[in-house]
């Protein structure tokens, strides 16, 4: 099945920059993430084709590549670097079997796979850092053979067929045809007692437990690389790496944007007509903000350096509060008599007192008008 435009699937256009990627991606994993999908296992898919996308835009010399040969400059199995195959390589390779020469020898053992560990962190865990233990399921070395596939107090031997080689030579007529060993499958050695644990294999299925020093200020989005913790190379060869991606789960007050924070206060409205003191909550404790008089619902209150320390910069955002004046409710009669005598006092100075509400009134009138004219 053929795979989806990166940026399609994000939702973003070619020329977005990172900033932008970022955010969709934010907001797409906090959708799609599986903790919140119940084991659905189309949206799992979905989940992953984000996470690809976001890992090849995110990357310059792999969106370089992608956005030059498409799905095909960072396809790991086409080898020979961006566009694909090497022609070098390609030509090396077909005149070598032919005529018994090109690179020859023995296939190296493959480096074990990279993995990926998705660790859902609080907000103000992310803010502050945190040492975490995670379990990650993988192939590790078997310890019985440390990774040869022989059984132990035993070692692999010479294949008889290539000598070694990883390769065999057929002749046919004029041309000395070169091809993999069909017996050691180019490893140039057998096995000839295998060991038990891990059936020869040399790597065996296990679940290891790791400490991750998760660094103050991490976002949605971020990776922590710990290298050799992927999994387990065949015979021997070195270990692939493990990256956290990091996701932030939704705060029931505050909202991240970067290093800011933004939440939303309820205001009174007496307090907003007359001024005043209100305490206001921060990550680090409740500080009092000053609110000027005649304040409307909407206004933004900037606490500078409140927000969050960047874990790449140094610098710390600043919180943004944005006020929401509550109509009062359950009112006695004395109140409501009270509110009556103060819209009185007030109805004959509209302009003065209201004067959005003035402007827009006067502008439908002037609509309808222009409407009978």
């Amino acid at each position: 099945m053929s795979k989806r435009d990166y940026y399609e699937v994000l939702g973003v256009s070619k020329s977005s920059d990172e900033k932008t990627i970022k955010k969709a991606y934010k907001k797409l994993a906090m959708k799609y993430h599986p903790d919140r999908t119940q084991g659905d296992k189309a949206l799992e898919e979905k989940f992953k084709e984000i996470q690809e996308a976001y890992e090849i835009l995110t990357n310059s010399q792999k969106r370089a590549a992608y956005d030059q040969y498409g799905h095909a400059g960072v396809d790991p199995n086409r080898g020979g670097g961006a566009g694909g195959a090497d022609f070098g390589d390609i030509f090396g390779d077909v005149f070598g079997d032919i005529f018994g020469g090109g690179r020859g020898g023995r296939s190296r053992a493959r480096q074990g796979s990279d993995l990926r560990y998705n660790l859902e962190m609080s907000l103000e865990e992310a803010v502050r850092g945190k040492e975490v233990e995670i379990r990650v399921p993988t192939l590790a070395e078997c310890e019985s053979c440390h990774g040869s596939g022989a059984k132990k107090g035993s070692s692999p031997t010479t294949c008889p067929t290539c000598k070694g080689n990883g390769q065999v030579q057929m002749r046919q007529g004029f041309f000395a045809v070169q091809q993999t060993c069909p017996t050691c499958s180019g490893k140039g050695q057998i096995i000839s007692d295998p060991c038990s644990p891990c059936r020869g294999q040399g790597r065996v299925e296990k679940t290891k437990t790791l400490s991750v020093k998760v660094p103050a200020g991490v976002d949605t989005g971020d990776r922590i690389r710990l290298s050799g913790e992927g999994e387990a190379g065949e015979s021997g060869a070195p270990a692939g790496d493990l990256y956290v991606q990091v996701n932030i789960r939704e705060h029931e007050i505050f909202t991240r944007d970067n290093n800011n924070l933004y939440c939303e206060v309820p205001l009174s409205f007496t307090t907003a007509a007359l001024g005043g003191e209100i305490e206001v909550p921060t990550l680090d404790g409740k500080v009092k903000l000053k609110v000027t008089p005649e304040t409307q619902t909407g206004k933004m209150f900037r606490l500078r350096g409140k927000g969050v320390k960047s874990v790449r910069s140094g610098s710390v955002g600043d919180l943004i509060c944005k006020v929401e004046i509550e109509t009062p409710v359950n009112l006695s009669s004395k109140q409501r008599a009270l509110l009556e005598e103060f819209e009185t006092s007030i109805s004959g100075s509209g302009a003065k007192h209201r004067p959005k509400e003035t402007g827009f009134f006067d502008g439908v009138k002037s609509f309808f008008d222009d409407l009978r004219s």
